[in-house]
C-alpha cells in the first residue's frame, strides 16, 4: 500500500501565499494598516521563546505585524492578567497568543480566559471551546483547526468513520473530539489511562495521537488501512505513534516533522488575518 502523505509544510507554504494577498488587499483598503498578532512570553524557557519567533516568522512572511510582550519569570497572574487587559484594549491588537506552558505559579486558565472571545486566534478560551463544541461561531484551538484543515485538503472523508483520539488536553484532545464530532465522525476519547487501549485503537478509520508521549502509540495497535495522525513532535524528530513502521500499512499519515506542526502555526495565522479583517473592513 502506497500511504498518502498529509504534507502540512507543502500546505502552509501555499496557504500563506493566500494569507499574503489578503493581507496586501486590507492594507489598501484600510491605509495600510494589517493585523497584529500580540504574543505574550512569560519567562525564559528556551523552546517556548523558539516558538514564539516562529510565530513571529509566519507573521512577517503574510506580511502582518507582530508585537512580541515578554514577561520576567516573576510576573505574577495579576500583572499578567492586567498587561491581556491592556491587549483587550488596544484596537490595533487584533490577536493574542499567551505562550504554553506559563510559569507554575500562573493561574495559566484565568489568565486565556481573559482573553478577549474576538481576539482569542489560538481558541485557548473556556468561551472559545463552548462556542466551537455548540456549532456556534469561535476561532478552534489552532493544531486541531489545523488538522481539520489538512484532512479537509486531502480530501479526507471523515462522515461515519469511526475517530479515536488518544489525549484529553483542554487545548488538543477535547476539541480535536469535538471538532470530528462536528464533521459527523463517532468519536473515542482514549488517553494514557484507558483500558485496554490497543483494541480501541484497532478500530479506528482516522487515529489521532495527541498523548504527548514520544512513540506511545505502537505501530502494531494500527489497522491497515487507517488515516494516521500525529499530533506530537518530541527529541529526536518523533511523534507520539510509532510512524516508521506504518507507512506501508496506512492509507494516509501525517510526518513529523512536517505534518501538523507547520499547520498549527499557519492555523493561528490565519485566524488572526480573519480577525484583522473583521476590524478593518
Amino acid at each position: 500500500m502506497s500511504a498518502l502523505v498529509l504534507d502540512g509544510k507543502r500546505l502552509a507554504t501555499a496557504c500563506e501565499a493566500e494569507l499574503l494577498r489578503r493581507v496586501e488587499r486590507l492594507k489598501a483598503i484600510s491605509k495600510g494598516k494589517t493585523p497584529i498578532l500580540a504574543t505574550l512570553l512569560v519567562g525564559d524557557d528556551p523552546a517556548s521563546a523558539t516558538y514564539v519567533k516562529m510565530k513571529g516568522n509566519a507573521c512577517r512572511r503574510v506580511g502582518m505585524a507582530s508585537l512580541a510582550v515578554e514577561l520576567p519569570a516573576s510576573t505574577t497572574t495579576g500583572q499578567l492578567l492586567q498587561k491581556i487587559r491592556e491587549l483587550n484594549a488596544d484596537p490595533d491588537v487584533h490577536g493574542i497568543l499567551l505562550q504554553h506552558p506559563a510559569p507554575a505559579h500562573i493561574d495559566e486558565r484565568t489568565c486565556f480566559d481573559a482573553i478577549a472571545l474576538h481576539k482569542d486566534v489560538d481558541g485557548v478560551t473556556c468561551q472559545g471551546f463552548g462556542r466551537m463544541a455548540m456549532g456556534e461561531d469561535a476561532y478552534g484551538c489552532a493544531t486541531p483547526q489545523g488538522i481539520m484543515r489538512i484532512l479537509d485538503h486531502y480530501g479526507i472523508e471523515i462522515e461515519g468513520k469511526h475517530a479515536v483520539v488518544v489525549g484529553r488536553s483542554p487545548i488538543l484532545g477535547k476539541p480535536m473530539a469535538m471538532m470530528l464530532l462536528q464533521k459527523n465522525a463517532t468519536v473515542t476519547i482514549c488517553h494514557s489511562r484507558t483500558r485496554a487501549l490497543p483494541a480501541l485503537i484497532a478500530q479506528a478509520d482516522i487515529l489521532v495521537g495527541a498523548v504527548g508521549k514520544p512513540e506511545f502509540i505502537k505501530a502494531d495497535w494500527v489497522k491497515d488501512g487507517a488515516v494516521v495522525i500525529d499530533a506530537g513532535y518530541h527529541p529526536g524528530g518523533v511523534g507520539d505513534i510509532e510512524l516508521s513502521a506504518l507507512i506501508n500499512r496506512v492509507a494516509a499519515y501525517t510526518p513529523v516533522p512536517g505534518g501538523v506542526g507547520p499547520m498549527t502555526i499557519n492555523t493561528l495565522i490565519l485566524q488572526s488575518v480573519i480577525s484583522g479583517e473583521k476590524s478593518l473592513r
